[in-house]
């Protein structure tokens, strides 16, 4: 997985420089605030722990930044990534926090070119949930400290769906409600392999829409 997501990012940026230096006036850079779902885990235990112990569902605010290039008949690619701004308890009684990220390069069909203008992709990924151990400390009850120390993440490949309507509030600037799913293959660390996701985005096209 480490291999490919290398290899990926390496791809798309040579793929993205190279498109826009012929097609600048096409590219499409976007910053978004959203939510991310899934269900709990199933209850399972812990080495060295009596009782079994059951994962939080997927939420929280989720951060979401991309950029496509849009090349002719309204086909194109791009890529973005989804990451939760803060950490949560995964285990809380154990310390143990999570902190997921989702990537993605993708196709993209988006007919139109005018201020309203609805957008179809699909493409491939990985999901990485990283985990991390919380402490408190305290010396003689009056003097604390907090570790915070990430131990693993656990890394999974994903397809990834998406529909969204592009209003362009201004020749450059458009506002993007865009609803998302994110199919993860065995993605134990959560309920289900399906997780939707929720965002609006704020974007800069270098392309005119009048």
């Amino acid at each position: 997985m480490k291999i490919f997501r290398s290899c990926a990012w390496w791809l798309f940026a040579l793929t993205l420089a190279t498109a826009s230096a012929y097609a600048q006036t096409n590219l499409d850079v976007f910053f978004g605030v959203g939510t991310a779902t899934d269900s709990h885990a199933a209850p399972t235990t812990v080495p060295g722990f009596v009782g079994t112990f059951t994962g939080p569902k997927l939420d929280g605010t989720f951060g979401k930044i991309g950029a496509d290039v849009l090349l002719s008949h309204g086909l194109g690619f791009g890529g973005e990534a989804d990451f939760r701004f803060s950490q949560a308890g995964y285990f809380p009684d154990l310390g143990l926090n999570y902190r997921p990220i989702f990537w993605d390069f993708n196709g993209i069909f988006a007919p139109g070119n005018g201020r309203i203008e609805p957008d179809l992709e699909a493409g491939i990924g990985g999901a990485d949930i990283k985990y991390y151990v919380s402490q408190s400390s305290c010396l003689f009850g009056s003097v604390c400290s907090n570790v915070n120390q990430y131990i693993q993440s656990s890394n999974h490949f994903q397809l990834h769906f998406s529909a969204g309507v592009r209003f362009y509030v201004t020749p450059h600037i458009f506002l993007r409600p865009q609803v998302d799913a994110h199919w993860v293959h065995n993605f134990v660390d959560f309920g289900s392999d399906w997780a939707p996701e929720y965002s609006v985005s704020v974007g800069w096209s270098f392309a005119a829409h009048q």
